[in-house]
């Protein structure tokens, strides 16, 4: 006959817990346990407490690891957006659209507008925004998109990498014009998009107005069809104005110059008052030669 010890059942049950994969529930049971003894609640409610502290985490957990899937260079949200930078962009569709109801629909979302506007970054915010709502996200630039594809296509897998694409509710294709493509390049692309026509959301980043988008393909046959496929159902996005990035160097600049001797945000008074003397000592050299012009 084994022996047993007062520990088995707490012993059996962190394992028997760990088989489950309830680490939730493995960590907080005790500690739950001692607070619901104190408060004299019941077992059904200590029990609903648990399970919700281990769906809580689960969902925790899942946002964290469609993030990681993702692939985002950078995590941005809309609270760090300087919507006020860029007084073309439709705040009130950008709200909208991090809702991310537009990915039951399959609907698609293009943001154009010139370089340094923020495009990228609200791309990234609403990825961010689908992952946290359960949706799965791939976000890649058009270069390294066409890259893979080719090299999918040479190591014959590209079918099975096209699914795997197909698999993710929304695909964001940043940096759509910045880099030409090869021939090869622009048809995997174009394949790759017209197999998520109507099935899943493809999210675009662009610098260039359709006008210019044969540029990119070198077809406008193509272009015609690929534009056809992704306006059919879409929400456009317009950024231009100016760059946010040259604005924020300049303002850099401004605040090490004032670093340089003078308190920071005193540097264009401090300039001011100069000019001001400035013209002050002209102003008066001007006087005395004209009065010394004058005959007493």
């Amino acid at each position: 006959m084994s022996a047993t010890t007062p520990d088995t059942p707490q012993v059996l049950l962190e394992h028997h817990l760990k088989a489950l994969r309830l680490p939730t529930f493995l960590r907080e049971y005790d500690k739950l346990a001692r607070t619901c003894a104190v408060e004299k609640a019941d077992f059904p409610n200590y029990l609903l407490r648990l399970a919700e502290l281990e769906l809580l985490d689960r969902d925790r957990r899942a946002v964290e690891r469609r993030i990681r899937q993702a692939k985002f260079p950078v995590t941005k949200s809309l609270d760090s957006f300087d919507f006020l930078a860029i007084p073309a962009l439709n705040k009130t569709l950008v709200l909208e659209l991090a809702r991310s109801e537009y990915l039951t629909r399959k609907e698609n979302v293009l943001l154009l507008g010139n370089s340094g506007t923020g495009k990228t970054h609200i791309a990234l915010a609403l990825g961010l925004a689908a992952c946290q709502r359960g949706f799965r996200v791939r976000f890649l630039t058009a270069a390294a998109l066409v890259g893979e594809l080719i090299e999918a296509r040479d190591e014959k897998y590209l079918r099975r990498f096209q699914k795997q694409l197909t698999a993710h509710e929304l695909l964001i294709i940043d940096e759509l014009g910045y880099v030409p493509l090869s021939k090869t390049g622009a048809e995997l692309l174009f394949e790759t998009i017209s197999q998520r026509y109507e099935r899943s959301s493809t999210l675009i980043t662009s610098n260039l107005p359709f006008d210019e988008w044969t540029e990119i393909f070198g077809s406008e046959r193509l272009t015609g069809a690929l534009l056809d496929r992704l306006t059919h159902h879409v929400h456009i996005l317009e950024m231009n104005g100016d760059s946010y990035r040259l604005k924020h160097s300049r303002r850099k600049r401004y605040i090490k110059l004032g670093a340089a001797g003078k308190p920071q945000g005193k540097i264009i008074t401090a300039v001011a008052r100069e000019l001001l003397g400035f013209i002050w000592a002209i102003g008066t050299r001007a006087e005395l030669t004209t009065s010394q012009r004058i005959p007493a």
